[in-house]
């Protein structure tokens, strides 16, 4: 196993968009670590230069601007990833790169557009140390980091995407559960899964709703692994207490359907449930909730306790 570095640059970092295209900045075999810096605001974000990190104009100045926000540090190449496999990445590390983050309210966006007209834009203090952000009306805010972006890149005839929406391939899920010791499971779609990362968020509530969470620049250590034993269509993860399946729609409804149905395969496949009973499994015990509310695939996510799960897995044929 090797570890590797890769700081956020204007060589390195994609703004605003996920591309089967792009050329990969760095090469890894598969096992190896990854320590990745990302960046977190657009050029109205910023706070005053002094609290900035040295690189952060400089990616803005010289990287070509897509038609989403986001700054994605990437892509990374997975020696052996082929299409049709599954890339592991276990989130090893998560830390703060600076003590402020920001959130964002935009007209016409969040959840309730009608009701907030109106572009407001916080710059919120964070105390790393006691692991809090002060919010401007007194507020204190436990810190619980976690990218909201990352995945492996989509499939190539969709072409250059937004990083607004996310989809089979990760991207933009905004998924607070996915924070350190978590591992998530991307389809691949691609020879070498193109992993990238960005969107630090310090906190997030469940859904997102205003548009935004406190955004911030993270840095983050992944282990990234070819696993040619798995086949998936949508992500997955595992915390060290639950499982965590997955639904993205532009129809909360369908979305909790997605989610749900990848449970129960999940159950039937690794655990050899009858699709039945892990059904009334998911209904006992097994919380849904909204993920997002905001990216347009609004999300929902299933998380069910490891600890009611039967003794013994499924052992294959």
């Amino acid at each position: 196993m090797t570890h590797h570095r890769l700081p956020a640059r204007p060589d390195t970092v994609q703004w605003g968009y996920w591309d089967a295209a792009s050329q990969p900045v760095l090469r890894v075999a598969s096992g190896d670590t990854v320590a990745l810096d990302s960046l977190s605001g657009e050029p109205d974000d910023l706070h005053d230069a002094s609290r900035l990190l040295p690189e952060h104009r400089d990616v803005l100045a010289g990287t070509p601007r897509g038609p989403g926000p986001h700054l994605l540090t990437g892509p990374v190449w997975v020696e052996g990833a082929a299409p049709g496999d599954v890339l592991q990445v276990d989130i090893l590390e998560i830390s703060l790169r600076q003590d402020w983050g920001w959130n964002l309210i935009l007209p016409l966006h969040g959840t309730l557009p009608a009701d907030f007209p109106v572009a407001r834009r916080l710059h919120i203090d964070l105390d790393c140390q006691a692991g809090v952000a002060t919010l401007p009306w007194g507020s204190r805010v436990p810190l619980a980091p976690f990218f909201g972006n990352f995945g492996v890149a989509p499939p190539p005839h969709y072409g250059r995407i937004t990083s607004t929406i996310p989809r089979e391939h990760g991207g933009n899920m905004d998924n607070k559960a996915l924070v350190q010791g978590t591992t998530v499971y991307f389809p691949v779609f691609n020879p070498g899964a193109l992993f990238s990362a960005g969107d630090g968020h310090a906190a997030q509530g469940d859904g997102e709703v205003c548009l935004t969470a406190i955004e911030t620049s993270l840095s983050g250590v992944f282990r990234l692994t070819v696993r040619k034993d798995l086949s998936l269509d949508f992500p997955r993860a595992e915390s060290p207490t639950h499982l965590i399946s997955m639904g993205m729609d532009e129809d909360l409804d369908d979305a909790a359907r997605q989610a749900l149905r990848n449970m129960i395969a999940w159950l039937v496949e690794g655990w050899g449930l009858l699709p039945v009973d892990a059904y009334s499994l998911c209904s006992i015990a097994a919380d849904l909730r909204v993920t997002q509310m905001v990216d347009v695939n609004k999300g929902v996510h299933v998380m069910l306790p490891k600890s009611v799960l039967p003794a013994s897995p499924a052992v294959p044929d």
